[in-house]
Formats: structure tokens, sequence, C-alpha cells
């Protein structure tokens, strides 16, 4: 199993406060769930391979429709990647979608703005999860936590 901690030196309370809010202010109007896993190194060389490796351990290809969606983010190697299940990745796009959430979150990431680069991301993903993925009262809400994972 792979260990997750809260680590308040990577963010301050208020930081995170703010980001679980646009988690879920993102997930109140779809059925798709947002993730944020932060860390300071990557382990491998390509974040997007640390991405998915992250996305099978917390177990975010099981939420009923496949949408979910994991913003990764390793602050000291100044690494990020963005990994929407196969669902979500068909619907809203592929690599043009991901790209244009990427670029919002290097804009404010090169300023060393990690929380309002994670709240632009989380709302323009939570945007098109509401455009493909609308709330449905037939989809179990909420399905995955909204609090912030943090590595090592």
């Amino acid at each position: 199993m792979f260990p997750f901690a809260k680590k308040k030196d990577m963010l301050d309370e208020d930081a995170q406060h703010r980001i679980v809010n646009c988690i879920k202010e993102a997930e109140s109007k779809t059925t798709g769930e947002v993730r944020v896993f932060i860390e300071h190194h990557c382990t491998y060389m390509d974040a997007m391979d640390r991405a998915k490796e992250i996305f099978a351990q917390l177990n975010m290809h099981k939420t009923e429709m496949r949408n979910g969606v994991l913003v990764y983010v390793a602050l000291t190697d100044r690494q990020f990647a963005i990994f929407g299940d196969v669902e979500i990745d068909k619907k809203a796009g592929g690599a043009h979608f991901w790209d244009k959430a990427a670029a919002t979150l290097k804009g404010w990431l090169k300023n060393n703005n990690v929380t309002e680069g994670l709240c632009a991301c989380i709302k323009e993903m939570g945007d098109v999860l509401a455009l493909h993925y609308p709330y449905s009262s037939t989809v179990p809400r909420n399905q995955l936590p909204d609090e912030i994972v943090f590595g090592k």
C-alpha cells in the first residue's frame, strides 16, 4: 500500500481549505470526481507516469461513470500532470482538453501560486465535467473524498 499523509509544510490550512472548497464547488454540478495529490518529489522521470500510478492507488477508476480526474503536483521538482479516466478523456476531447487545463495550471505555478493555480484548474475541469457529465440524482454523489492527498 502507498503511504499517504497530510503534510502541513506543503500547503497551509487556508490554502488547503480553499482548494477543497474549489473541488466541492466543481463537483456540485457534475457526477465527475476531482482529486488533488501533492508531494515534494516525483519518483519517476515522467510526472504523467506518477499520476497514473496514484490514480490507480486512489481507486479513482472505480467511479460509476469512469469520469474521475487527478491533478498531480510535485512541488520541489516543479512537475505536474493531469490525468483523467477513460470516459472523461474521450468526451472532453482528449489531449486538447488536458493541454488547456495544464496551461492554466502552469501559468499560475510559474508565479509560485500553487493555490490559485489549482483552484483555476479545478474550476476549468469542473466546467467540462458538468458539460459532459451533468449532475444526476441517479448517480451516487461524491464517490471519492474531496480532501487533498499528500505524499512524501
